[in-house]
């Protein structure tokens, strides 16, 4: 008998154990695990120790053994150079085991970190899966990122090899890789051995041998590797989460728990089975790339996209119509920004009915707060369940979400529905008291967390207890605040810095900024709290506008400050909304609420790594200036 969402989550937390070594004989181990659990050391606690697998073997090998090799595993889609491909577990299989023993040749060993660079090309996750197959950790930097970033990540992990790209692109414009990578090698105090280079066709580089080797080159005498046998407790890879200041925190993954997770969110989460076209549409320098670009649907032995462009200008706000389109996709997941840009760009969905849509069941949100317009424009556009869900990178797979493939739960608005299996969240207030339903305060996660969340930091054992598990004793501290009202669904509200205290009363920028989203005429916004003698800190709107809109922005400006004091109250004191061209973004698409904060408010900041368009910032701050939130010095 199929057990109800309500009973398989309650299993998972009364009983880890028990449920988790279920949901681990749904991989291949070399050596099944007999301890699933180690909680001898909190908060370091180790799952499945003593199994031995390959996350390689269970991305690729495991399907072929199975006689699947035939099917498609990898889509490859390049708006943006016009390329397409198409590649199956055996194709891909053999590309992997032919570049990891290049990497071998290059002294690449077990243990061993490799830093990928690289745009999204299918050699990219070809080297991330080349290093799973022999036992070298992966750390995949996001292509174009500042000379000064790349060098960070090379010292802290120590890499021996760097894979990379001449260059990559971007809607009307070329990044060349060589001067970032230069500037990056000259100041890196660590000294990678070996540069591979990959070649783009019409934008090759010359190379400087002996330190740098193409992509070709490196094939030409590699030989088809094995996978090595790996610990459960071993590393996959490490992603550095980008930090506005101090050294970028090294997440590490372990090898056994990831597996094990990843697999089971495919069908349980996504309801994705192992004949279905999945698509994430993000890049594999964040996390949502990795775990559900590459290894979730390579895990479940599904087919999953490539896709090297933008959701709009490549070449319009049609594209992702496109590509599910034409290669039948059955879900998508990208993070809400994407879609307020579908929306700022085509509102009505003009470009939607020219595609046929028939294959798509579900589209899911992650990253950033999704708005409750956005999700109702997508839901009267696509006529599919459109579900917002929350996790981090530190988890590397949703804390909350709709879990589809166990049982449909019924929409909330706003909220990212309730814990998935394996998460005990609670909400606790600043005087360390559990809240009640409704009440809000900081979003924690009762320990251990489940397998596939990060065990550790890279050589910050130390930093990672500090850091994440110190404040609230036995909980995983999120950042995130919110509230979990009576039926148990999670209400992720703002970051934990971005509560603003407003004479003594705690705002969330998030709840604010539903309000402001609402405008039939504001496509995204964010809000931010400055400083105010009177009252402590005052929120403030920034609005973004979709395309056509014939309204003065002065009307728009006060009709926003309206609803937000209808709907939030006098006491949010609203009263400056400002219409700006564009936010300054990262390019995983979250606002820099925070940059936008310190400008305003005259402290130092330091030019976020991730931003997408430094150019922005100059804009952000002659609109303050304009509106006299920033007052110009003389």
């Amino acid at each position: 008998m199929k057990m109800d969402f309500k009973e398989i989550y309650q299993k998972s937390i009364s009983k880890p154990e028990e449920f988790w070594r279920e949901v681990s004989n749904d991989i291949f181990w070399f050596k099944k695990p007999t301890k699933i659990l180690n909680n001898n050391k909190p908060p370091f606690y180790k799952w499945f120790e003593d199994g031995i697998t390959n996350s390689c073997y269970n991305a690729l090998d495991i399907h072929i053994d199975e006689g699947r090799g035939d099917k498609t595993a990898l889509i490859y889609d390049s708006p943006i150079t016009g390329n397409k491909a198409k590649f199956t577990f055996k194709q891909l299989k053999d590309k992997v085991s032919k570049f990891a023993g290049a990497l071998s040749n290059q002294g690449v060993s077990k243990g061993d970190r490799v830093i990928i660079y690289m745009p999204m090309v299918p050699e990219a996750v070809i080297a991330m899966l080349a290093c799973g197959r022999i036992g070298a950790i992966h750390s995949v930097v996001f292509g174009g990122f500042a000379s000064n970033e790349l060098a960070s990540r090379i010292d802290d992990s120590k890499a021996k090899v760097l894979v990379t790209a001449s260059c990559g692109f971007e809607p009307g414009r070329t990044v060349e890789y060589r001067p970032l990578i230069d500037g990056a090698l000259k100041l890196a105090k660590h000294k990678v051995e070996k540069v591979i280079f990959f070649q783009r066709q019409g934008h090759e580089i010359n190379l400087n041998p002996p330190i740098e080797i193409s992509w070709d080159e490196s094939l030409s005498n590699a030989k088809d590797t094995d996978c090595v046998e790996m610990g459960s407790n071993e590393f996959a890879y490490i992603l550095y989460t980008s930090g506005t200041t101090g050294v970028p925190k090294g997440i590490v993954r372990d090898i056994g728990g990831h597996i094990v997770a990843l697999k089971w969110t495919m069908k349980n989460i996504y309801n994705i089975d192992a004949n279905d076209v999945w698509w994430s549409a993000s890049d594999i320098g964040w996390i949502v790339g990795h775990s559900y670009i590459v290894y979730a649907p390579l895990f479940k032995g599904c087919t999953t996209v490539l896709f090297e462009g933008k959701p709009v200008g490549t070449p319009d706000a049609g594209v992702f119509w496109r590509v599910i389109s034409e290669h039948k996709i059955k879900s998508l997941f990208t993070a809400p920004t994407a879609f307020r840009a579908i929306k700022k760009e085509d509102p009505e969905g003009k470009f939607f009915s020219k595609y046929d849509l028939s294959s798509f069941e579900s589209l899911f949100l992650a990253g950033e707060r999704a708005d409750p317009d956005t999700i109702k424009w997508a839901e009267n556009l696509l006529k599919v369940p459109v579900i917002d869900h929350w996790w981090q990178t530190e988890t590397s797979w949703a804390i909350s979400s709709n879990c589809t493939g166990i049982q449909m739960q019924k929409t909330k608005y706003g909220s990212a529905c309730k814990a998935v299996p394996g998460y005990d969240v609670k909400i606790i207030k600043p005087d360390q008291s559990l809240a009640k339903p409704n009440e809000m305060g900081d979003i924690v996660v009762k320990l251990p967390l489940p397998p596939g969340t990060f065990p550790t930091l890279w050589n910050a054992d130390k930093r990672y207890e500090e850091n994440y598990m110190s404040n609230y004793k036995g909980y995983y501290q999120t950042y995130d605040a919110g509230h979990i009202d009576e039926d148990g669904y999670i209400w992720i509200m703002s970051r934990t810095d971005d509560i603003i205290n407003v004479a003594g009363h705690r705002l969330s920028t998030g709840q604010i900024e539903e309000v402001l989203s609402e405008h039939q005429s504001v496509a995204e916004c964010a809000v931010i709290g400055i400083k105010d003698q009177l009252k402590g800190q005052l929120p403030i709107g920034l609005i973004a506008l979709k395309a056509g809109v014939k309204k003065d922005n002065q009307t728009i400006s006060k009709e926003c400050i309206q609803m937000v004091r209808d709907k939030v109250g006098p006491v949010a004191a609203f009263k400056i909304a400002i219409v700006v061209k564009r936010l300054p973004k990262t390019r995983s698409g979250k606002v820099l609420r925070g940059t936008i904060r310190k400008i305003a408010d005259k402290e130092e900041y330091k030019m976020p790594a991730t931003i997408d368009d430094p150019t922005i910032l100059n804009e952000i701050t002659e609109d303050l200036k304009k509106n006299n939130i920033l007052k110009s010095d003389i």
